[in-house]
């Protein structure tokens, strides 16, 4: 099936995947290993599933989560499951991929590991993709979040996050380590998180609708019906 044919979100996805790829080749041809941070929920498998298709040097790529709930990998609502499931397939399978949960009863017990391995990483990243809910948080950056004004000033990497909204508790990369990155794409799909998006990028207070922190990275911005 040709690109043309395809449902928008296939061929939205397609699209990200060859700009992602052509940015990691980019840093490849100047760095000995490049680092993808990835957003999780049910938008980028398509996504993920393109880009493992992608001819690269996966085995000099190391990917890791934006966010994550603080659960067993092998938990269905699991980022890393997913990524393991959809992106890390084929020569994707090569990479190296970077969790961010830990075997601690907490994320405020475990924020100090999973931080350490992170250390290790080729920061800035090559390549940032973050997701929008309808209530215009991303990463693990909930406007009803009592850590949310921490998460958008420290200078830390991670943060742990509670969240009345959510069920899980959550770890998420605070907004200073998100925008540590070379390059910044925004994916959603569906004419709510299109409205939603009009509505941030008429205000700035972030702690009103968390995606503000990142729309003057400046974001590509890549949406489908």
């Amino acid at each position: 099936m040709s690109e043309t044919t395809l449902a928008p979100r296939e061929a939205l996805a397609r699209q990200l995947a060859e700009a992602v790829a052509e940015a990691l080749r980019t840093d490849l041809a100047e760095r000995e290993r490049a680092l993808l941070v990835v957003s999780g929920g049910s938008t980028p498998v398509p996504f993920f599933r393109a880009l493992a298709a992608m001819d690269l040097p996966w085995s000099r790529v190391d990917v890791t989560l934006a966010d994550e709930r603080w659960v067993d990998e092998q938990a269905a609502d699991s980022n890393a499951r997913l990524v393991r499931e959809h992106l890390l397939q084929g020569g994707g399978a090569e990479a190296t991929f970077v969790p961010l949960t830990s075997g601690a009863e907490t994320p405020e017990e475990g924020v100090a590991e999973v931080s350490e391995r992170l250390a290790a990483l080729s920061w800035p990243a090559s390549v940032v993709i973050l997701g929008m809910g309808g209530d215009g948080h991303t990463a693990s950056l909930f406007p009803d979040s009592q850590e949310l004004t921490l998460a958008l000033t420290t200078e830390a990497p991670l943060v742990a996050v509670r969240t009345p909204s959510q069920p899980q508790a959550r770890i998420t990369l605070s907004a200073e380590r998100l925008h540590r990155a070379r390059r910044h794409f925004l994916h959603i799909t569906g004419d709510d998180k299109r409205d939603v998006l009009a509505r941030a990028l008429s205000g700035d207070d972030a702690r009103d609708l968390p995606i503000r922190a990142f729309l003057a990275c400046p974001a590509a911005i890549y949406w489908a019906p």
